[in-house]
């Protein structure tokens, strides 16, 4: 006899724990949700600059290709103002709002979770560049004038997301903020800075956003924070931390042989385990990673990755693969709850760079120069049998499962489509801490379609969470937002 533990992962920033409640007989089990991911962000223009992609040799829409392939998770980088597209190739801008949106309803199409990457830049973030807006650059130093920008910012591109059924599941705050996010172009010509104070309340400020979301939308969004290289996220957690940015809930980092050479995959995966440790209740994924798998180019565009492992050598699209799931496996076994592709459909196409004609990643794809999808390739990494690693599957999201909160606020209506005929149903009232604050056993009606009111307990505003269960089992998860009385 041992307490039940169950990790829900379903539209929930939090891995909710079922505590002794249940105490049945079996063993033990903690489901681990995986997320496999690939950064798709330049695929809307690779589609416009005359691509498409094949499987097989038949040509296939790619996120059909990558979500039949074990795909789960989509990332999708945003500029804040992207204008610089505007002289180049045929003036289409990408990576800004609406480019966004059309690729989250792809994403979302295929039943693939988003994570959204604010870059909060209008060009490239990364260690070495992180330079403020043009719109915010007249407030660059007035720090509260700048925060109150950010919050509002990021409040109404997700607002305007969630009105449309958009609502990623996770955000970041920045890309690779190694040396903070939203510099003046003087700052960040100087060189390297790093300044906490400024830092911390502009990080905190897009974090309250965040949360502001969630409880108005009574959906729930994980926050990330992005660090390049596993040998530095030591110190910068703990700077982020020691001047109070805690309300996050996913360490990503940037990871590759290439530029965080000679750290390992055994290097990395300790430092995965490290920040587990050091950071109990965050979870830590590896946000940026790849590989090549030739040395070949297909166009003018010089390419940005030229190491290989010694171990994993000569390039080939084997060695994409080995490499990928041997680095996958390291870090599940420490702890990591995904991986995530930058970019392995950024082929070669007609169109420009700014600093090339091409692609400067064609050879780390996992399609070959006829893009067709390498067989043996980086693709395949995806669906390895991986052990310690047990897949969480979604909630059965056919049941239809609505909840809302009646006008009173002393009852919760919930209306069920297509639940089973099973005697052993319940609901349960959680909040954002797992903890089950009320229980109401149900039986289905003939046709499928039950309508219950649960009594609500004098509850605080906040969020919250109607769990299904058929016995122990969860089927479906609604979150709802509980305002003032």
């Amino acid at each position: 006899m041992c307490t039940f533990v169950e990790m829900i992962c379903m539209n929930i920033r939090f891995f909710a724990a079922f505590t002794a409640i249940f105490v049945v007989s079996i063993p033990f089990l903690f489901a681990q949700h995986f997320s496999f991911g690939a950064d798709l962000s330049y695929v809307n223009e690779m589609e416009d600059c005359g691509v498409s992609y094949k499987e097989s040799g038949v040509e296939k829409d790619v996120y059909h290709i990558f979500s039949d392939n074990g795909c789960n998770l989509v990332r999708l980088r945003l500029w804040h103002t992207p204008s610089w597209y505007d002289t180049l190739n045929a003036g289409n801008r990408y990576a800004d709002f609406n480019d966004v949106r059309k690729s989250i309803k792809r994403a979302k199409a295929r039943n693939m979770q988003v994570l959204l990457d604010f870059h909060l830049s209008d060009f490239w973030a990364d260690p070495n560049r992180q330079i403020c807006p043009q719109a915010w650059l007249g407030v660059v130093n007035n720090l509260p004038i700048l925060k109150d920008s950010l919050y509002r910012y990021i409040s109404q591109t997700l607002t305007r997301l969630d009105s449309e059924g958009l609502l990623p599941e996770m955000v970041q705050i920045g890309n690779e903020t190694n040396r903070g996010i939203m510099l003046s172009p003087a700052v960040d010509a100087a060189g390297w800075s790093l300044d906490w104070n400024r830092n911390s309340q502009l990080f905190n400020a897009a974090i309250q956003a965040v949360r502001d979301v969630e409880t108005s939308s009574g959906k729930a969004v994980k926050v990330a924070l992005h660090l390049a290289g596993p040998a530095d996220a030591g110190w910068l957690l703990q700077g982020f931390w020691s001047h109070g940015v805690v309300d996050f809930d996913v360490i990503g980092l940037s990871y590759y042989w290439a530029w965080h050479m000679p750290t390992s995959i055994s290097d990395a995966a300790n430092v995965v385990a490290q920040l587990r440790q050091q950071y109990p209740g965050k979870e830590v994924m590896i946000f940026e990673t790849g590989y090549i798998w030739t040395n070949q180019s297909n166009d003018n565009a010089a390419n940005i990755i030229t190491q290989v492992h010694p171990d994993y050598a000569p390039a080939s699209p084997d060695n994409q693969r080995r490499w990928l799931v041997d680095m996958t496996q390291a870090v599940i076994n420490q702890g990591a709850s995904g991986v995530v592709y930058w970019e392995p459909a950024w082929v070669s196409s007609t169109c420009w760079t700014p600093w090339g004609h091409g692609s400067h990643q064609e050879h780390a794809t996992f399609f070959d120069f006829q893009r067709n999808m390498l067989p043996t390739g980086g693709m395949k990494w995806m669906q390895h049998p991986y052990e310690n690693l047990v897949s969480a599957t979604t909630p059965n999201d056919n049941l239809n499962l609505e909840v809302t909160v009646n006008n009173s606020h002393h009852t919760l209506d919930v209306r069920i489509n297509q639940a089973p005929g099973s005697h052993d149903l319940s609901i349960q009232l959680m909040n954002m801490a797992g903890n089950v604050l009320a229980t109401e056993k149900i039986s289905v009606s003939s046709d499928g379609l039950t309508r219950i009111e649960i009594p609500l307990p004098d509850l605080v505003p906040g969020i919250y969470y109607a769990v299904l269960l058929e016995g122990n089992k969860v089927l479906g998860m609604r979150g709802f937002a509980l305002t003032q009385k």
